[in-house]
């Protein structure tokens, strides 16, 4: 927990401060902040709230393929490039060569950091055939050479990969526990901000089960696979003197190196917005009453097959486009190729907006990761990008159970509100002759919805679009006929007759009767204005 300290108290400094003092019923109380150092993982800090504890240990512990080595490489490069800190990484397992070919993929150069004497790698080898245990043992070799490390380049920053395998030649758990805490307190009085990876222990969190005792953090590393998919998660086990996130948040590694996603602590905090952004079909507009949608709001456009779902996406990131405005669009069934391909033959030319790099895709399956990997992909992307709108299409791709699914939704609208995105969501819907709200689970996380479906009536099938909600403004209670033209979609004006309203060819037909007799009524009327006109011009004569 935090210290509490009154502002009457004495400061660390021992000079009182000048209030006065006051009682305790109306204290004014401050919060006394632990100092912290970056790691350089977004995700990691907010969920530490500013990073580890600085000049304190902290055990980084989990199983094989936990990602252990790589968050400690990841905290020492960033914190000699970022934060100016030197660090370094002594190793009691791999070798240092091994260690730069590993992480020269996610574009660290560490022969160039230790070339700059930011950055010292060193390894101390430890055979558990080669060691034998005789008189008393202690860590003073250990200390003098990391000591000389830490001095040599002025290090911050230091992390001991891994401790099971400095101590493997050790039986006696007596000596075991006792150099332990002495090489944890040796740490804290070099005053550096040391990881420490321990591998997971059977029932605890470490083999020797007493690291996470000493240590001032705990991170537990985890790596599970789920129906055939793989997802790592991080969870903050202890932190003294500092709140933190107590959740699991997933946490991915590829070639960009490591996003952890904090997306179980969103809270409803963002901000909202009045201004309009255009869904980049006129008729559309017109059928919400502030004529376009709040930015940073959440929509779904939900529809059958075939229902022009995609399109109704690629337009508003056309329109998004054309404003100068960035664009993020996620494709989880069709390639960034075939929709690209798909929408030109309706007049939309996203090709342009590529090559400007206004428009950007992200295309995956979705049995490419399971879902917190593919929230924690989707979250950095957007970080990177910086888009104004993105398109999600479709949700619907993603399977699971109910419960799943709709977490998963939940914090997609939650990610794109918190940044202020506006988020053009598709789903998939059941075939079905008339157009439904249904309860598709999500309706409650939506603040517009448009529904797509399919109006039957003389033997033949046209589309209908109809608004069935949108938050903070009136909308049209109308079922609009919509059609997929060569110039996009348009919506067609409603048609009413004696029948009711008509769509499709009896809408075409009744038009056709209503012109004929419009173009009659007007030959009528031109025909006897000229009879009119003779018969004066006779008079006149």
């Amino acid at each position: 927990m935090t210290d509490l300290k009154p502002k009457s108290m004495t400061s660390g400094s021992g000079r009182a401060n000048k209030k006065t003092a006051v009682t305790m019923d109306d204290a004014k109380f401050e919060h006394a902040q632990l100092l912290k150092a970056g790691t350089g993982i977004d995700g990691l800090d907010a969920i530490t709230e500013g990073g580890l504890p600085a000049g304190r240990p902290t055990l980084l512990c989990g199983a094989v393929g936990c990602g252990k080595t790589l968050f400690g490489v990841t905290f020492l490069v960033e914190g000699a490039l970022r934060f100016k800190e030197p660090g370094v990484l002594m190793s009691f397992e791999e070798r240092p060569e091994d260690i730069y070919a590993n992480v020269e993929s996610l574009g660290y150069n560490l022969p160039s950091l230790i070339a700059s004497k930011k950055l010292v790698v060193d390894q101390v080898k430890i055979e558990r055939g080669e060691t034998e245990e005789s008189g008393a043992y202690d860590l003073e070799g250990l200390f003098v050479r990391l000591g000389y490390a830490i001095d040599r380049i002025g290090a911050k920053r230091v992390v001991l990969d891994t401790i099971e395998n400095l101590f493997a030649g050790l039986s006696d758990s007596t000596i075991l526990r006792s150099e332990l805490r002495r090489l944890f307190a040796w740490l804290k009085e070099k005053g550096v901000t040391a990881i420490i990876t321990g591998e997971r222990g059977e029932g605890q969190l470490t083999r020797h089960g007493l690291e996470e005792y000493v240590s001032d953090c705990v991170i537990l590393l985890d790596n599970r696979v789920q129906n055939t998919i793989t997802t790592r998660f991080l969870r903050v086990m202890k932190y003294r003197g500092s709140t933190h996130g107590t959740n699991e948040y997933p946490f991915l590694i590829d070639q960009k190196g490591i996003s952890v996603l904090p997306i179980t602590s969103a809270g409803l905090r963002h901000q909202t917005s009045s201004d309009l952004v255009p869904t980049g079909v006129q008729g559309l507009d017109d059928m919400l009453g502030a004529h376009g949608y709040y930015k940073g709001s959440s929509i779904l456009i939900s529809g059958a097959s075939g229902s022009g779902k995609t399109i109704f996406g690629s337009h508003f990131a056309d329109a998004t486009c054309a404003r100068g405005e960035r664009c993020l669009y996620f494709a989880f069934e069709e390639s960034p190729g075939q929709i690209v391909r798909n929408v030109r033959s309706v007049g939309l030319d996203l090709q342009k907006h590529l090559d400007s790099g206004l428009l950007r895709f992200e295309a995956a399956r979705p049995t490419l990761y399971g879902f917190e990997m593919h929230l924690a992909r989707m979250n950095r992307d957007l970080d990177e990008f910086k888009p104004a709108a993105t398109v999600i299409d479709p949700i619907s791709a993603f399977r699971g159970s109910e419960s799943e699914v709709h977490s998963v939704l939940l914090r997609m609208v939650d990610i794109s509100k918190t940044k202020g995105i506006t988020a053009v969501m598709t789903q998939l819907t059941s075939e079905g002759g008339q157009i439904e709200g249904g309860d598709q689970g999500i309706p409650s996380l939506i603040d517009t919805w448009v529904s797509l479906g399919a109006i039957e009536a003389n033997g033949e099938r046209n589309r209908g679009l109809y608004v069935l909600k949108s938050r903070g403004m009136s909308h049209s209670n109308q079922i609009r006929e919509y059609q997929i033209t060569n110039n996009g979609i348009r919506l067609l004006d409603v048609y009413r007759s004696r029948e009711g309203v008509l769509v499709g060819s009896a809408r075409r037909e009744a038009q056709a009767v209503q012109l004929k007799k419009a173009r009659a009524a007007a030959t009528g009327k031109l025909a006897s204005k000229a009879r009119r006109g003779s018969k004066a011009q006779g008079r006149s004569l």
